[in-house]
């Protein structure tokens, strides 16, 4: 694998390294600070392998509007909810695991404690449930700060008069409490802002009304779809994109296990909005 750029960057307790060969899709390993040395060797070695099988990828056409997923792709809120739901798991001598939370990833709030309480088999009701995370959240949200390459790429694409929207399946409590000191990023938006709660989305994703919402406030005419880019973190979310007709960069959790096939479908994949390449996507250059 010659020619690979690898880079290690400090993110509070954690070390991201991006391994990117020239020309490819790249990919981010994170390591915790109480992850052993055996497991960062896994997953080096996984990372390795990602590249090894994934070719380069064709850009699309011209891109001409441009949604945001909110948690995980623009801030670091992932694991908060992990924590948050793990704590409340505990006392019944469950884990929060990563194929766990896949399933959720996306989902409105409702659906998604629903399904946690069938999979991990509770003992208490989603009513509850989803009290005492609303409390674990609104003690943790505050605190979260945005992914690398966020505020980069939303800035550059403000500045260059590119319609961006957000498109996130919180709800708007939950999305004040977390953009409340984030407004260096969120302040670009505007009121260009669409919630999981909205009246006007009436189904979650992978349902594509998150999606066509946030486009047409934003002016898109739907002549042709695949000319709004969606970046996603989540499974179903990208699932939702692509329902919804639209071109759709995924940006998983390194944690995450990839569908090869949902893979297959995302216009590319990549593990950081860093790596990202406006002109890729006819969109102008950053300087």
């Amino acid at each position: 694998m010659n020619g690979l750029n690898i880079r290690f960057e400090e993110n509070y307790d954690e070390i991201h390294i991006m391994i990117k060969p020239p020309g490819r899709d790249g990919f981010k390993v994170t390591l915790h600070v109480d992850t052993s040395l055996e497991e960062a060797r896994k997953r080096y070695d996984f990372a390795r392998e990602e590249i090894n099988r994934s070719g380069p990828r064709m850009a699309s056409g011209k891109i001409t509007h441009v949604l945001f997923d909110m948690d995980g792709l623009l801030l670091d809120t992932e694991r908060i909810y992990s924590e948050v739901t793990q704590d409340i798991v505990a006392p019944f001598g469950k884990n929060y695991t990563w194929a766990v939370k896949a399933k959720l990833m996306g989902k409105k709030e409702r659906e998604a404690g629903e399904i946690l309480v069938k999979e991990l088999d509770l003992p208490i009701s989603v009513d509850e449930y989803l009290k005492q995370r609303r409390i674990g959240h609104a003690l943790k949200f505050p605190f979260c700060k945005p992914l690398p390459g966020a505020l980069k790429l939303v800035k550059h694409l403000k500045q260059h008069n590119i319609p961006i929207s957000v498109a996130t399946s919180s709800h708007k409590n939950s999305y004040l409490q977390k953009t409340a000191n984030n407004q260096d990023l969120f302040s670009l938006f505007g009121e260009n802002v669409t919630v999981g709660d909205d009246p006007e989305v009436k189904h979650g994703k992978p349902a594509p009304d998150i999606f066509n919402v946030a486009a047409e406030r934003i002016g898109f005419d739907f002549v042709d779809q695949k000319s709004c880019l969606v970046f996603e973190d989540a499974p179903s979310g990208v699932e939702a994109a692509l329902n919804a007709g639209m071109s759709v960069i995924w940006v998983p959790d390194v944690n995450l296990e990839l569908d090869p096939e949902l893979k297959s479908r995302a216009t590319e994949v990549l593990y950081s909005l860093e790596e990202f390449s406006p002109e890729k996507y006819g969109l102008p250059a950053y300087d």
